[in-house]
């Protein structure tokens, strides 16, 4: 590899990270703020006034975290700028995590069986 190539190859690195400002900082932190304050105005506002559900609020949270889960591994822990690294961070655990809830069905489904 010569020398050339592999200053060319930081300079992309390099010029990708610069695309992180203290603007785009503060703007991804108010988008978390705001999901965040939107969350607290579904539990105290929506579930424990209105009397909102759990069945139809706790998929709403879920759906918030994992925005704001999001948004701190593309920006603050820069997988943004590193596109196989986001796909295999999101990816593997996703698929892990499901063949874990099918797993943990299976056997629930044996349990009830033995009782009944």
């Amino acid at each position: 590899m010569s020398l050339a190539h592999t200053e060319n190859v930081h300079a992309d690195a390099h010029e990708e990270h610069e695309g992180m400002t203290v603007r785009k900082i503060w703007y991804v932190f108010f988008v978390l703020l705001a999901i965040t304050l939107l969350e607290f105005f579904i539990a105290l506002v929506l579930v424990y006034k209105n009397g909102m559900s759990a069945g139809i609020a706790n998929p709403i949270y879920i759906i918030l975290t994992l925005g704001k889960a999001g948004l701190i591994v593309a920006y603050f822990m820069h997988l943004k700028f590193e596109r196989m690294a986001l796909i295999y961070t999101i990816i593997v655990p996703i698929l892990f995590i499901i063949g874990l809830i099918l797993v943990l069905t299976n056997e629930s489904h044996y349990w009830i069986h033995l009782r009944g």
